[in-house]
C-alpha cells in the first residue's frame, strides 16, 4: 500500500436551495462547518457501503500475500481486492483512488473475520494492527515511515 499525499480536490455541487438550507440547518445542529458536515455524511455513506462487502468463498486471506516493503510500507495483490469489488458490486476506486483507511479498513476487518473463523495468523497484518493499536494510544493521528517519524 504505497500511496502519495494527493493534493486537495475541489468539488462544486449544486443542490436545490431547501437542501442546503436542510444541510445547513444539520451541520450547525452538529457544531460543524457545512464541508465537514458533508465529508463526514459521504464518508458514512462509504462506510454502510463497505460494511456489504462479500468475500468470494474461494479467497483466502492470504491470497493477498500481504507484505511489508524494505521502506516500511505495505504490499498487496490489487487483483483480490478487484474481485472482492467485483463479488461485492462496489467500485474498485472506492479504495484504489480513496484515503488509504478504506483499503487498509477493509483488509484489517477481512483479516479479524478470518481469524475469528480459525485462519492462520498473518505476521504482517498483526504488525499493521499493533502499529494503529500505539499510534491510538499515543493520540498519533498520522503515521510516518519507520525512521520517519
Amino acid at each position: 500500500m504505497s500511496w502519495k499525499m494527493k493534493p486537495d480536490s475541489l468539488i462544486h455541487l449544486r443542490v436545490p436551495a431547501a437542501t442546503k438550507g436542510c444541510w445547513v440547518r444539520a451541520s450547525r445542529a452538529a457544531g460543524m462547518r457545512l464541508t465537514d458536515w458533508i465529508v463526514d455524511a459521504v464518508e458514512a455513506h462509504m462506510q454502510q457501503q463497505m460494511a456489504k462487502v462479500a468475500i468470494p468463498d474461494d479467497l483466502k486471506f492470504s491470497d493477498l500475500h500481504l507484505s511489508r516493503d524494505p521502506d516500511g510500507g505495505v504490499s498487496f495483490d490489487w487483483a483480490v481486492i478487484e474481485r472482492i469489488c467485483e463479488a461485492s458490486g462496489l467500485p474498485i476506486e472506492m479504495f484504489r483512488d480513496a484515503p488509504e483507511d478504506n483499503v487498509s479498513g477493509l483488509i484489517v476487518g477481512w483479516y479479524q473475520a478470518h481469524r475469528q473463523h480459525g485462519g492462520e495468523a498473518d505476521p504482517v497484518a498483526d504488525d499493521l494492527i499493533a502499529e494503529v493499536v500505539g499510534e491510538e494510544k499515543a493520540g498519533q493521528t498520522v503515521s510516518h515511515q519507520p525512521g520517519r517519524a
